[in-house]
């Protein structure tokens, strides 16, 4: 009898199917990650001269079309390591050259010095072997046993918490998590493509980019969780990537993961709000001050990783503002409607919207210019006009911030060849208004669009197949849009929505024609308005709060919400103050917002754009200090 059940359970694990995870190595001291998928595969045994006892083997692959000279080895190893953080010495150990030259000019590269330089073991022409497809430039792992390539990935500890999942492609247009984890305090590891696998084109000028995505956004092969453990298990994987995502793999940007968000989008403070996972981790300062959000995790991982070069976020009511402001990187909210928001989790589709973190004027100026589909006209000449709002810039700001904030402006005045007109937007619409203040317009008009939206686009279709596979129960939500979604109900509902939604387009009309929103057929934008987001204030983040409720009021960040015009977030210093986690002088992020008529995405990326070409706008370095 125990034999026939031993035979039974050894057939049903003959017959089971392994699918390989991959694997972690360590190479030189530095980790990597070479998934279970070949990308390609050598056309027969070519390490029968290598050594038995270890099977998998770094490579390189140099391709040339021109002349193989003495240095050539020597010049390519330089341009490699000065482009790429993945490729090291050590993958010249097999060298693989594809090449249109003659045979005598490669055998005479083969026993050149500077592959002995390297420690070079073994040299390969295509004569020797050929691919079954052919790669480009870079670092690969191959297996002597069965000749499979594999990506050369390098693994970095995510230690400022920002990433949800770490990925890698699965080689079909889809995704799979990456499970490879080396030593870290409750860190996951990232895995990294070579960058010289891409080659930048006008089809694809995003080509090597990596790219981080808010985890309220579809992969197809991944799950998402909206910041919702109960939500990240109840659903599978998604079967299609969020049109807006696909947009910018299609443009070349290669995915390496998902990041951190407040719950389902909304705004919630670390120590306080955050219960279902932890808040990401602004690298600024001492380390210790609010991320702010929702797109915290896209926020904290451009400003903490030099391997990461853009993050897509979102921004309802100052989700990709909020901390590209306060960790001093590029970020912004555009046009209501310049990108589908289609497969993403929905805060208030009439205000949703995606936005792109950067460290550089130039590389978000040029991600959202091809990103953005439907605002593409370029205009001759830049606004004439210069709005500044002072209503967060007054005399409580430090005076390091406050040098800051007036020698950007004295140098925008002088860019522009206008002279700023100080505006006061409370008191431009009771000018030109008769109806109430905008004030007491305004001040619940949020509140019903994200409370009530939210819960009838998300939260009652969640409930229901919550309590459809769980017996009845109800999951687990955040205090804070929990709140949201019960004062809504309990205040209205969907006629004080509509009412709402009526409040926000008196607005939007009030401000394109009365305001400070007005187009312009030479500038797109007949002005910039102009106010400060961060003036290197501490906010830390272990502080307690009152328990959240609705979120009321009006301020200059929301206009561009209810106005659906763009705004960008730019760096211009830092501020120092007196930490108390580390009681030594620390330095805080100075931003400052600006923003043009809706539709005037592309006018706006082109004045950022030029502004850093001037060196008014600088790029920023990853870490607790925006220039190293």
């Amino acid at each position: 009898m125990l034999s026939s059940v031993l035979l039974v359970l050894f057939s049903a694990a003959v017959g089971a199917k392994t699918v390989p995870n991959g694997q972690t190595l360590t190479l030189n001291g530095i980790p990597y990650y070479l998934s279970g998928i070949p990308i390609s595969n050598f056309s027969h045994n070519v390490f029968d001269k290598a050594s038995n006892d270890v099977d998998i083997f770094p490579f390189t692959v140099i391709q040339t079309s021109s002349t193989v000279h003495s240095s050539f080895l020597s010049e390519t190893v330089a341009n490699f390591t000065q482009q790429d953080d993945v490729f090291q010495p050590a993958f010249l150990q097999t060298v693989y050259l594809t090449s249109s030259v003659e045979a005598s000019q490669i055998d005479e590269l083969s026993g050149s010095e500077a592959l002995h330089q390297f420690d070079n073991k073994m040299f390969l022409t295509e004569s020797d072997a050929s691919l079954s497809t052919p790669l480009p430039n870079g670092p690969y792992f191959a297996s002597a046993r069965t000749g499979h390539i594999f990506r050369a990935y390098r693994l970095y500890s995510d230690d400022s918490l920002a990433f949800i999942s770490a990925a890698i492609s699965d080689e079909s247009g889809g995704f799979i998590p990456m499970t490879g984890v080396t030593e870290g305090v409750m860190t996951k590891n990232v895995a990294v493509p070579s960058r010289l696998y891409y080659t930048p084109t006008a089809e694809k000028p995003l080509a090597g980019f990596r790219l981080a995505v808010k985890d309220i956004f579809h992969i197809k092969g991944l799950r998402t969780s909206g910041g919702s453990r109960a939500y990240y298990y109840l659903y599978d994987e998604q079967n299609v990537t969020t049109p807006s995502v696909q947009r910018l793999f299609d443009l070349g940007a290669v995915m390496v993961g998902k990041v951190g968000t407040v719950q389902f989008a909304n705004g919630d403070r670390p120590t306080a709000d955050w219960v279902d996972l932890h808040c990401p981790f602004n690298p600024r300062g001492d380390g210790y001050q609010y991320p702010s959000g929702s797109s915290s995790g896209s926020g904290a991982a451009i400003a903490a990783y030099e391997w990461l070069d853009l993050a897509i976020g979102s921004d309802t009511g100052g989700s990709m503002r909020g901390p590209a402001g306060v960790q001093g990187i590029y970020g912004n909210r555009p046009s209501t409607g310049a990108i589908t928001l289609e497969h993403a989790l929905p805060l208030s589709p009439p205000l949703d919207t995606a936005g792109m973190f950067a460290r550089s004027a130039s590389l978000w100026s040029k991600t959202v210019q091809a990103w953005y589909p439907n605002f593409n006209r370029s205009y001759p000449s830049h606004p004439k006009q210069l709005y500044l709002s002072h209503s967060n810039w007054d005399e409580s700001t430090a005076p390091e911030a406050n040098e800051h904030l007036e020698t950007f402006m004295q140098r925008l005045e002088d860019f522009l060849d206008t002279n700023r007109t100080i505006v006061n937007v409370t008191e431009r619409w009771s000018e030109t208004h008769n109806s109430p203040s905008l004030i007491n317009l305004l001040n619940t008009t949020y509140a019903y669009l994200v409370g009530v939206g939210q819960w009838n686009n998300l939260a009652k279709g969640f409930f229901a197949d919550y309590a459809q596979s769980h017996d009845g129960r109800r999951p687990f939500i955040n205090p804070g849009p929990l709140a949201r979604w019960e004062w809504g109900q309990a205040n209205g509902g969907n006629a004080s929505y509509d009412a709402a939604l009526h409040n926000m387009t008196v607005f939007r009309d009030w401000w394109s024609t009365s305001g400070y929103g007005r187009s312009d057929d030479d500038s797109c934008s007949e002005g910039i308005f102009v106010h400060a987001w961060a003036t290197g204030a501490a906010d830390y983040r272990n502080r307690y709060f009152n328990p959240p409720g609705p979120p009321f009021g009006f301020t200059d960040d929301a206009i561009a919400v209810f106005a659906g015009a763009p705004e960008v977030v730019v760096p211009l210093g830092e501020s120092p103050y007196n930490s108390t986690i580390t009681l030594h002088e620390e330095y805080l992020p100075v931003s400052i917002g600006l923003q043009m008529a809706r539709g005037c995405d592309r006018a706006l990326a082109e004045l950022v754009d030029d502004l850093g070409k001037a060196g008014i706008l600088k790029p920023v370095s990853a870490g607790s200090r925006l220039y190293s």
